[in-house]
């Protein structure tokens, strides 16, 4: 299946849709990621080696990371930001763990 933006938001969705909201950590998480959720829209991520790939944002950066789609694998990446837009950290999984993981 591509990868467009009407797909992320269907995945992004199920997940918020399936998390647990029964602590306070819980709910913050969600608070949390729905302030910082983003139009989907294409992006050019960096990868190590100097390569770039297309993925879809997921989440605008909160000052030092961004979320974002990379349908070549189907995972969320947890890319940082820099002068040269988000470069992948080898952070992959679902969604809300690689938002959280930081």
């Amino acid at each position: 299946m591509d990868a467009t933006p009407q797909l992320v938001k269907t995945l992004v969705d199920a997940e918020l849709a399936a998390h647990p909201r029964d602590s306070q950590a819980d709910r913050m998480l969600i608070e949390d990621f729905t302030r910082l959720r983003a139009r989907h829209r294409a992006i050019t991520v960096n990868i190590p080696g100097g390569h770039t790939q297309t993925g879809i944002l997921v989440t605008r950066s909160n000052g030092a990371y961004t979320l974002v789609y990379m349908p070549e694998v189907a995972l969320f990446s947890l890319c940082v930001d820099s002068m040269f837009g988000p470069v992948d950290i080898g952070v992959h999984g679902p969604a809300l763990a690689c938002f959280s993981s930081i």
